[in-house]
């Protein structure tokens, strides 16, 4: 019987001890706004409740059994007080009076901060005994957004992302659509200001040689917060003065049925060219974009979103054009660089002056120097150059010479002169004798 009693006695003990006791709560709360840490107890009379934090009273509230409570009013002050540590939560604790009757020794907390966090105890003692709770606190600031842009600050090319106000510290990863066996290094900074938060700035160098890649930034934080995703592409293109064309859009893989808005900007106010309703599929272009554009609603939910581009004008539609597509917590963006032609045959004015005259001036001044410098050059070649003498007044000069010499240098000339009738040439010599 000793044993019996022994085990009787020991089940009853743990029975008084555990049947008060509840299970710990954990409530996970927002920076800056308001937090709830819950405690129920059973109702009694002449309750006071007192909320520990780390085994330090941070709140205690006292009220009289005499108080009418079933009002939704705070009841009689007189007969109740609430006290709050100023160190601890200054003065941004509260429970609510009126349900205090009703076993509800909930704890308001206004304006909660990184501070807060820890594991609070709320004990109530009533008329019909006393009530343990423990609930642990945990805030976080969560991400509100996240930026990705193309940035050309550091001598080149990078992708930079970045988040700001968050907590804890997140987790950045980067990957690119289509993959690519390259490896991806990028520089992650994370910073933390006076309050505990964190800016983290991550930036990936560009890919040489792969110009069509979709960069793709994601950012998590612990406690089971969704992943944040971010990705862009940049490209340039080139059209003519009246002639369609299509500007490419298109979203990477892990968006699913996104909304859709295009944007256009030319160094002024940017311009909203039209937004896709995913789930109404209505796109209406803003004037003056709708005598323009034209998109085709039923390839968007396929990832789709290209924007047709009618009877482009050079100084209207030159300029950069956004896409964007969106869900909570993904956008996707591509940028493009276009640049309207004239047409074919027809040369567009610049809008600034012209300095091709002064090319035109000094090239014609260049060629009027030449000109007379090879005009020069031959007109005092054709005088210092001796003229020659014509054929037939030579050989008289020759045979004036020759009449002027030896007799018998004489003879043989008046014979080869004459030597072509041999009976004139005897005939002369005779007389001659």
């Amino acid at each position: 019987m000793s044993a019996i009693h022994t085990w009787a006695c020991f089940l009853l003990w743990i029975s008084f001890a555990t049947q008060d006791k509840t299970p710990d709560v954990t409530v996970t709360c927002f920076v800056s706004e308001e937090c709830v840490l819950p405690c129920s107890f059973q109702p009694g009379s002449e309750e006071t409740i007192e909320w520990f934090r780390q085994d330090v009273v941070v709140y205690k509230f006292e009220r009289d059994d005499d108080e009418d409570d079933d009002g939704e009013g705070d009841g009689d002050s007189s007969s109740s007080e609430e006290h709050s540590d100023p160190k601890q939560l200054g003065g941004r604790a509260s429970v609510f009076p009126h349900l205090v009757s009703r076993g509800n020794a909930t704890l308001i907390l206004r304006g909660s901060g990184l501070k807060d966090r820890g594991t609070y105890r709320c004990h109530v003692r009533t008329s019909n005994g006393e009530h343990n709770a423990k609930v642990i606190l945990k805030v976080e600031a969560p991400i509100r957004g996240l930026s990705l842009e193309l940035s050309r600050l550091s001598g080149y090319e990078e992708m930079k992302c970045t988040v700001r106000n968050v907590f804890p510290a997140p987790r950045v990863t980067w990957t690119t659509e289509p993959a690519t066996f390259e490896d991806l290094r990028p520089v992650t900074r994370m910073l933390a200001d006076k309050h505990g938060l964190y800016t983290v700035d991550s930036r990936l160098k560009l890919l040489n040689g792969q110009s069509n890649l979709i960069y793709i930034c994601r950012v998590t934080t612990p406690y089971g917060n969704p992943t944040w995703t971010a990705s862009l592409r940049e490209r340039e293109i080139r059209g003519t003065q009246g002639t369609d064309l299509t500007i490419p859009c298109s979203s990477p893989s892990y968006l699913n049925n996104p909304s859709l808005e295009w944007s256009f900007f030319n160094g002024e106010d940017p311009s909203h060219i039209l937004t896709y309703d995913s789930q109404s599929g209505d796109s209406i272009p803003s004037p003056p974009w709708d005598k323009h554009v034209e998109l085709d609603g039923f390839r968007v939910p396929f990832g789709d979103g290209s924007l047709r581009l009618m009877d482009p004008k050079h100084s209207e539609h030159t300029g950069s054009y956004t896409c964007i597509f969106s869900m909570p917590h993904n956008t996707h963006t591509e940028r493009t660089d276009l640049t309207i032609d004239g047409p074919v045959g027809e040369k567009i004015t610049s809008e600034g002056p012209s300095h091709w005259w002064i090319v035109g001036l000094v090239v014609m001044g260049l060629v009027l120097a030449l000109a007379g410098m090879l005009g020069y050059l031959k007109m005092k070649g054709s005088i210092g150059r001796k003229p020659r003498n014509d054929p037939e007044e030579v050989t008289e000069l020759h045979l004036v010479k020759d009449s002027t010499g030896d007799g018998n240098l004489n003879e043989s000339s008046t014979l080869g002169v004459g030597g072509t009738n041999g009976q004139s040439g005897l005939h002369a010599g005779s007389q001659t004798t």
